[in-house]
């Protein structure tokens, strides 16, 4: 069992740690104004971007600097090529299109798209790390597939993005989630090999359970029409994922040995009797 992680919990928070919690609470600020703004497409690039802040300055109070920043550009780089060639033939996630309503953009793939690739990349990973360490990749590409029930409908609502064909869920089409799940499993592949593996998990895990209550209620109680169903489905998915997070967290704090119990334990291994 990984108990590095209940110490490190406890470790005085640092700088980053600090800027990536005043990034999150401006994120919420920025989600409250564009639920009851006239133009809430505005606000998406300015949301994605403090997510990404956020996300980076959480990874680099575990991992340092340089290996936060070269997973998020993993993560973005590995999320544009999957939107380009996906924008360009409809592979892996079906036919669609950007509009024109976010800007600026690198070819047909707006920027915003690769900075959310990046930033929910690395907040999903460390979720799926604190499930589950050896099975980080599978879980937090599941992880990240859950919030796009929520992220779909909703740029489909704002006009950024069309499909072709209107799919079962709230017009999306199931092929979508498949290629979210692929794509996701290579972004888990690359923030792995970049960011190796954090031993401080909250920061990270709150930035996504803030996301998928902060998407819950808007869709719930916020968005004109509600959609209830939306709510549901993302609530249920994304929620799932974050109580399993936190409680495997408090979990290993809860069973992590102390010192006296670890040397008397290690000094018990080394006797050549039993008793």
């Amino acid at each position: 069992m990984d108990h590095t992680r209940g110490t490190a919990r406890r470790r005085p928070a640092g700088p980053a740690a600090t800027a990536g919690v005043a990034a999150l609470a401006v994120m919420v600020v920025l989600q409250v104004a564009s639920g009851v703004s006239a133009d809430p497409a505005r606000f998406v690039t300015p949301i994605v971007t403090v997510l990404a802040v956020s996300a980076v300055c959480f990874a680099a109070a575990a991992q340092g600097l340089p290996r936060a920043l070269a997973a998020f550009a993993a993560a973005a780089l590995t999320g544009y090529a999957a939107e380009a060639v996906g924008e360009a033939t409809g592979v892996p996630f079906g036919e669609y299109r950007y509009t024109d309503a976010l800007w600026p953009k690198i070819g047909a793939v707006p920027v915003a798209v690769c900075v959310a690739w990046g930033g929910m990349g690395i907040a999903a990973y460390v979720v799926g790390r604190a499930i589950a360490p050896c099975w980080a990749v599978p879980l937090g590409a599941a992880a990240l597939t859950a919030w796009d029930l929520f992220l779909d409908p909703q740029m489909l609502r704002l006009g950024l993005w069309t499909w072709a064909e209107a799919g079962p869920y709230r017009g999306v089409p199931l092929t979508n989630f498949a290629g979210w799940l692929l794509v996701s499993l290579l972004v888990m592949a690359v923030i792995r090999r970049t960011l190796g593996t954090p031993d401080r998990l909250a920061g990270p895990v709150a930035l996504y359970t803030v996301m998928a209550a902060m998407e819950t209620i808007a869709f719930a109680a916020v968005f004109e029409p509600r959609d209830p169903l939306v709510a549901a489905a993302g609530g249920a998915a994304m929620g799932a994922f974050a109580a399993a997070a936190w409680w495997r967290m408090r979990r290993v704090e809860t069973v992590r040995p102390g010192p006296a119990t670890g040397r008397a334990r290690a000094w018990q291994g080394r006797r050549p009797w039993h008793g």
